[in-house]
């Protein structure tokens, strides 16, 4: 079996049609949000699908000077949800197109 001209451009095709697939799929992801929350929904952090936060809400009763290191810990729980949903998102939506491959370098 030698080389196969036809072989070679219907991957390359194939390759092409992939990447035109992610990039969409990846403007897609920036456009969808997932949303976090801690302590009963105390505090509740939105994202997008690339892990970025659009806003963090925290209800006045979450908010105690004595006890700073709660509000401080119920953002941080709140954060880690929504990259944890962001990324399961992320993995969903690009995982269709990469058929279980993994995610590409740079994503998380």
């Amino acid at each position: 079996m030698g080389f196969n001209p036809q072989n070679m451009n219907k991957m390359m095709k194939q390759v092409q049609q992939m990447q035109k697939q992610m990039a969409e799929a990846q403007e897609a992801l920036g456009q969808e949000t997932v949303e976090a929350t801690a302590g009963g929904g105390m505090v509740r952090v939105v994202m997008t699908g690339h892990g970025e936060i659009v806003s963090v809400e925290i209800l006045r009763e979450a908010v105690d000077p004595d006890d700073v290191e709660m509000l401080e810990d119920l953002v941080l729980s709140a954060v880690r949800e929504g990259q944890d949903k962001a990324r399961a998102l992320a993995e969903e939506r690009l995982g269709a197109i990469t058929g279980g491959m993994g995610l590409p370098g740079g994503l998380f």
